[in-house]
């Protein structure tokens, strides 16, 4: 268990104490913001090149990121949190420890990552060196931070606060100053996020595709960029420049003036087709720095299930017709339910081949023969699909055999009959001889 998750699990089971006990006491109308420490286990990726070679390896080690004092909205579960204290570190072997100030930018889904731990998710964080675009010479780190099942998504700049002074106690690895209480002090200075890692909407409604940011002080916001990455293709979406617009895709907009320089940089695209669907980059570009995040965008289409009778000859054929799908995964199932029983499973359907609208949906068609007995038989085409929360069935009678050729021997016998009477009424009447 590492110095961060057995931090969490301590302030854990103190917030659920905490909450237990003030959750029939909260006044939502009396909460106030409280300034916490959130501790996260997280590793240090190291690029190290060879020498003479072009190739490079990765190396991770375990770090710790605790951001200092930042503003939670206290629901009363906050009482038994307590700072977090360098002295818990271990002796032998600690973790690199970064200690981050947020005093100069807002973290708006630090709650989320407070009880990560409780809520029995478990933060990925990963730390790197961050190469600065312009000509400075403080050291500075990148944190991508992102919460698994849909959580939120993280990533930071963080600028190293301490130079290097004579004395101090320098990291053995990075050579950077440490605090007396074993340390990297740095400061946040940009952060980008957004709520929703991955997104399935259907076709043809509308999206917002969520990033937001915050900034130093003294940084200038200087572009914002969306791109859309599809099976290694990548184009432009929508690009924002100091007084400039520019949108590739047609229909696609972004927050008002007003809301992107306060920090929302939200995308929406209206009329969403296929091809809208991909891996979309939200990237934020300052006078000093630059950072994004990165959005899962899938595009479903339901399907349409119609079931018919392909000929009436013995045994019928039933057709499902299932139209209008994406994406392509679809199962299709067939049972059979006797009068008085329950449904059972029927194997042996055949399929047509696959067909695609220009609208990039999908269609097929599954084929049965029926076998229905000597009572009749339901017969049920059940289709899943990811765009339903539950399966989509339809359902015909098939009567049995003995019913269809009663009925056919039934009617022949009464064209019979009208043939006969009809040639009677034909025949000439002869009549009497006279006496």
């Amino acid at each position: 268990m590492g110095v961060g998750e057995g931090w969490g699990l301590l302030l854990c089971l103190a917030w659920t104490l905490a909450w237990t006990l003030s959750r029939a006491e909260a006044d939502p109308a009396e909460r106030q913001w409280r300034a916490v420490d959130v501790v996260l286990d997280c590793f240090l990726v190291e690029e190290s090149r060879h020498p003479g070679s072009l190739a490079s390896s990765r190396t991770m080690v375990d770090a710790l990121l605790v951001l200092r004092q930042v503003p939670v909205l206290d629901d009363g579960s906050l009482e038994a949190f307590t700072d977090f204290q360098g002295d818990t570190l271990a002796k032998d072997n600690p973790p690199v420890t970064f200690e981050a100030s947020v005093n100069l930018v807002q973290i708006p889904h630090a709650k989320a990552l407070l009880h990560a731990d409780c809520s029995g998710k478990e933060v990925t964080c990963e730390i790197s060196h961050y190469f600065l675009q312009a000509t400075e010479k403080k050291v500075s780190f990148i944190t991508n931070v992102q919460v698994p099942g849909g959580g939120p998504s993280v990533s930071m700049v963080m600028k190293v606060l301490r130079d290097a002074e004579n004395g101090a106690v320098l990291h053995p690895t990075l050579n950077l100053p440490l605090s007396p209480q074993g340390m990297v002090q740095t400061a946040v200075e940009l952060q980008v996020t957004t709520q929703t890692p991955s997104l399935n909407f259907l076709l043809g409604t509308s999206a917002s595709l969520h990033c937001g940011f915050s900034m130093a002080p003294g940084l200038d916001l200087t572009g914002v960029e969306w791109r859309l990455q599809y099976k290694g293709h990548g184009q432009l979406v929508y690009s924002w420049t100091t007084g400039q617009r520019q949108a590739k895709r047609e229909g696609a907009t972004l927050e008002s003036e007003q809301l992107l320089l306060a920090g929302d940089a939200s995308l929406t695209l209206p009329n969403l087709t296929v091809k809208d669907e991909g891996t979309y980059i939200c990237q934020i570009t300052t006078s000093l720095y630059q950072a994004q995040q990165i959005i899962q965008f899938h595009i479903q289409a339901s399907p349409k299930v119609r079931l018919s009778l392909a000929n009436k000859a013995l045994p019928p054929t039933l057709i499902c017709n299932i139209a209008g799908y994406y994406p392509l995964d679809v199962t299709v199932a067939w049972t059979r339910e006797e009068p008085g029983g329950a449904p059972v499973p029927v194997s042996g359907a055949s399929f047509s081949s696959l067909r695609q609208s220009p609208m990039g949906t999908y269609s097929i068609s599954s084929f049965l023969k029926a076998e229905p007995g000597l009572e009749g038989s339901t017969y049920t085409c059940q289709v899943t699909h990811i765009s339903l929360e539950e399966p989509l069935q339809a359902s015909t009678w098939v009567a049995p055999p003995e019913q269809k050729m009663a009925f056919g021997v039934l009617f022949a016998s009464s064209l019979f009959l009208l043939a006969l009477l009809f040639l009677g009424l034909q025949l000439p009447h002869r009549g009497l001889p006279r006496r």
